[in-house]
């Protein structure tokens, strides 16, 4: 049996096809080794170390039977926000397989080829979702974490989260996984890099449901062999340079996986039952560690040599299955605690629209609820019990959502505030100029900010602008982890229009040289469709307007701004035509938006003056505000005030004003304390402000 050195081993299950692919994350990690001697003679060494190991523990009498081993499993989810965020459903289904897997006890074990019955294991190994966090705090055993790296699924994803591997099994589920269907880090390699130690899946490949199927759902197992020790069955450890063996080459037959009741093979990439290859009359395709996709089955060699692997100090794997670990991460005992209820919703911004429907799902940990009661403040129905239940807004607003879960009489609730927003569906008129002057919060009706993150927001501020004194801000200069935010712009009726532009000015530039994967986007939709089409699109350079620098941005001049200008097609002139801005942040950046102009022939140099320059004051104000318009044309202005809701409230007359500056002061009498919103035009566009009344 030749020695392999094992380093990272990597499932080269294609994630596109079922075939051996090159990974770059295998090249980064070699050239890592070969650039480190030491770091390649420690692997080396702790290799040599648990292979000596391994021998001993096989011809030992004092080999551990009876008990189960129980691992403790935390999945990490590394998303962004798509189909790779999965359903605690579908990783609960990934396990299933998993342990029927490990424990022979899947349904398909009939189907075993019959010169292998003999040796299938029961391998006595189960891997059990953790039920408390490294703090001793209860737990879902699930962390959802937004950051592009979910698209390159390599060493970089365990950056963000890990757990300590010593008592964890750590699992990232991931869009892509370095071009593969997984890969897993060797014990010897974890013990040298334990920041490193765990498996990355592509989440098409967990369980047997939802984005994966039956036959992908093997991966898992595959890659458990390789973290508990066990090579390809062919042999090699597939890290180029470092005695790599593609699969299905005939040299392979001098090659071993250092189990003795494994017959030595080529290896397969299909499930053919009698593929024979290397002087065998049939090859164990169906053993877990081939490439075959029915692959289902551990020999009883293979179950000695992981339990070797458990048994060694190598990376901290005999810590995992210990009952002190057990009990710490409330894998023991068997009781899980009911302890937490989290929720989803497929959509959080709305319209107020009976067709459009919003469906929640509920999480509970840990364990089935034995029912489920719902609050959706605002909503039709207003309570539910059903377990997935759909729900529609018919009122402008932001609503509160609630779910109670009860098993055995006892309950845990969660109630998130304002987790449903509405849009307001009554369209204003265009032309629409916005410089954002007076606003101090951006949330409806005409304007409103949603962030998909905790992190940050579109906001007013009055740290820099173009025009006036007040732009809008999103800063992510504290996050390096995926933030993506939304601006809303109001409706607009396009009924009558033959032609239509969008205008605005931008200043961004990141507190980092990690730019490259910004992007804000301008997209566009029809009356009330939750289907957005991206109109404009501003990657990397072209987003940004300033250098990078270690401090947060702040455009100080005008060449730190750029504009854009975007055609409205002619499928949108319609009434209820909305438009927003989405910002995806992946480092460090601060991104500024001003002077928001829609028109037939909308250009930021024609941006009406007029209308840029608002002054209302005092604000908040009593029985009277003043407003003040300078550079004004000689013309007429329109003046409204209007509640949260968007309803007018009071019209005021119409008023001409002279050329140059002109101050109007308003009545406020009668009107009661709370938000206004007043509503000024001009044949030259319209404005709106913020307006506080005490």
């Amino acid at each position: 049996m030749k020695h392999l050195l094992p380093l990272l081993l990597l499932l080269s299950f294609s994630a596109q096809a079922q075939e051996l692919l090159h990974c770059g994350a295998d090249e980064m990690r070699i050239q890592t080794l070969q650039a480190n001697p030491k770091v390649a003679e420690a692997v080396v060494a702790r290799d040599t170390e648990l292979e000596a190991y391994t021998r001993a523990y096989e011809s030992s009498d004092a080999q551990r039977g009876g008990g189960i081993y129980l691992i403790p499993v935390v999945f990490h989810v590394i998303h962004e926000y798509g189909t790779e965020n999965i359903s605690r459903e579908q990783m609960l289904d990934g396990l299933d397989v998993l342990n029927k897997t490990f424990r022979k006890l899947r349904e398909d074990t009939a189907e075993m080829v019959a010169d292998f019955k003999p040796l299938h294991a029961d391998c006595g190994i189960e891997f059990h979702l953790a039920t408390y966090d490294p703090d001793g705090n209860c737990h879902s055993g699930i962390n959802r974490i937004a950051s592009d790296l979910t698209n390159t699924g390599n060493h970089q994803v365990k950056q963000l989260v890990h757990w300590d591997p010593t008592r964890y099994l750590n699992i990232y589920v991931v869009r892509n996984a370095a071009g593969l269907a997984g890969h897993a880090v060797w014990p010897s390699d974890a013990d040298t890099i334990p920041e490193w130690d765990g498996i990355v899946i592509s989440h098409n490949y967990v369980g047997s449901m939802g984005t994966s199927d039956p036959t992908r759902s093997v991966v898992l197992a595959h890659e458990c062999g390789h973290y508990l020790n066990l090579h390809h069955i062919w042999g090699g450890n597939n890290v180029p340079n470092f005695y790599y063996l593609p699969v299905g080459q005939q040299a392979n037959c001098a090659e071993d996986d250092l189990v003795q009741d494994t017959p030595n093979t080529i290896g397969w990439s299909n499930c053919n039952l009698t593929a024979a290859s290397c002087g065998n009359s049939v090859d164990n395709v169906q053993n877990a560690m081939d490439y075959s996709y029915c692959n289902v089955m551990f020999t009883q060699g293979q179950k000695t040599r992981m339990h070797a692997c458990l048994n060694s100090s190598i990376a901290g794997r005999n810590n995992l299955w210990s009952m002190d670990n057990l009990i710490s991460t409330g894998v023991m005992p068997a009781s899980e605690p009911w302890c937490g209820v989290e929720f989803r919703a497929d959509q959080r911004v709305s319209c107020p629209d009976t067709d459009n429907q919003i469906t929640f799902v509920a999480e509970t940990y840990h364990g089935t609820a034995d029912s489920l009661t719902w609050q959706f403040d605002g909503g039709s129905p207003s309570t539910s019990s059903v377990a997935s239940p759909t729900v529609t807004y018919s009122t402008l607003g932001q609503y509160d959502v609630t779910v109670v879960a009860w098993r055995n009489g006892q309950s845990v609730s969660t109630t998130a505030e304002n987790y449903i927003t509405v849009l307001p569906d009554a369209s204003e008129t265009w032309p629409l100029a916005t410089s954002f002057e007076g606003f101090s919060a951006l949330d409806g009706p005409l304007w409103y900010a949603h962030s998909e993150d905790d992190l940050s927001a579109f906001g007013p501020t009055q740290l820099a602008a173009y025009t006036g004194s007040t732009s809008v801000m999103v800063d992510n200069s504290q996050s390096d982890i995926l933030a993506i935010d939304h601006l809303y712009a109001p409706p607009l009726d396009l009924s009558a229009v033959s032609q239509m532009r969008i205008a605005f000015r931008y200043a961004y530039s990141g507190t980092t040289d990690a730019t490259s994967k910004d992007r804000l986007l301008l997209q566009a939709t029809r009356n009330c469709q939750t289907t957005w089409t991206t109109r404009l699109t501003l990657n990397a350079d072209e987003l940004q307007t300033a250098p990078s620098g270690s401090a947060a941005f702040v455009p100080t001049h005008a060449d730190a701004w750029k504009q854009a200008v975007v055609n409205v097609p002619a499928t949108y002139f319609e009434d209820g035509f909305r438009f927003r801005f989405v910002h995806e942040s992946t480092a460090p950046s601060r991104l500024y938006i001003d002077d928001v102009n829609v028109d037939v022939t909308a250009g930021l140099d024609e941006l009406p003056t007029d209308m840029a320059s608002v002054q209302l004051y005092p604000n908040p104000a009593q029985e009277s505000v003043n407003l003040r318009l300078e550079s004004l044309q000689a013309t007429q202005v329109s003046v409204q005030l209007l509640d949260v809701t968007g309803r007018t409230i009071r019209q005021y007359p119409l008023v001409k004003t002279a050329q140059g500056a002109s101050t109007l002061t308003l009545s406020l009498h009668g009107c009661t304390a709370g938000i206004y919103l007043l509503q000024l035009r001009t044949p030259q566009g319209q404005v709106t402000q913020r307006l506080v009344v005490e």
